[in-house]
């Protein structure tokens, strides 16, 4: 709920419950969850393996539904939509960033940011400038014309994190972003990552085992007993 000082949330999950199977091998997963994430703000999702973190990613990014309860995204109640306009939402209104890049390796950065663009419907120059505008906020903007196997893997990470927000979306969800890195590297994607979030407004909920980077986000959550709990 929002007490008037605070922004709305972005996202609002409340009473949500996802059980996998049926009868004796029914597996609850999340059971009366509730979260809210606001515009510009990171929250770090540290839960241990089988916890459930993958179903509240999921959940959150609707790519399942949950048996019970209400998601709300950007104010729309999501449990209702049909696929095509929950499709709609995933391309618009929610970017992804997982452990591994997945950029398309015979696009340079710059096309790989652009296409997500132009699937939306935007024109291709105006893909480019955006593609632009991101590459050089990321500090890479000298790489534009470089495909990923040119790529270092910090850069690689920020250019996923660029295709992830072309579209300017509302909500950023992240899994194990800075999985694969290094800590010095991890660091600078970390940083940039951070930086998009403030200057955009985004609101994010990033998965992370780093407790380092967990640390400096603004509150961290986990899940305990099928619920979604304040760690701080």
């Amino acid at each position: 709920m929002n007490d008037g000082s605070a922004p709305p949330a972005v996202l609002s999950m409340s009473g949500i419950q996802r059980t996998y199977g049926k009868g004796t091998h029914a597996l609850t997963v999340l059971n009366d969850a509730a979260m809210d994430i606001r515009r510009g703000e990171l929250v770090a999702l540290v839960a241990p393996s089988g916890a459930g973190k993958s179903t509240l990613l999921h959940l959150a990014g609707l790519l399942e539904r949950p048996d019970a309860g209400s998601l709300t995204i950007g104010g729309v109640e999501c449990g209702a939509l049909n696929d095509d306009n929950r499709t709609r939402m995933r391309r618009i209104d929610i970017g992804f960033v997982y452990q591994f890049h997945h950029l398309l390796p015979e696009l340079d950065a710059r096309e790989n940011i652009a296409l997500p663009q132009v699937v939306a419907g935007q024109s291709k120059a105006a893909a480019n400038v955006r593609a632009n505008d991101l590459l050089d906020h990321l500090g890479i903007a000298a790489r534009a014309t470089h495909r990923p196997s040119e790529l270092s893997g910090g850069e690689q990470q920020r250019v996923a994190i660029a295709r992830a927000v072309a579209n300017q979306p509302k909500l950023l969800l992240a899994d194990e972003p800075t999985g694969n890195l290094d800590p010095s590297t991890s660091d600078l994607v970390f940083d940039a990552l951070t930086d998009l979030v403030r200057a955009t407004g985004l609101a994010a909920l990033i998965a992370t085992h780093n407790h380092e980077l967990a640390a400096r986000m603004d509150r961290i959550v986990t899940i305990e007993d099928n619920k979604i709990v304040a760690v701080s």
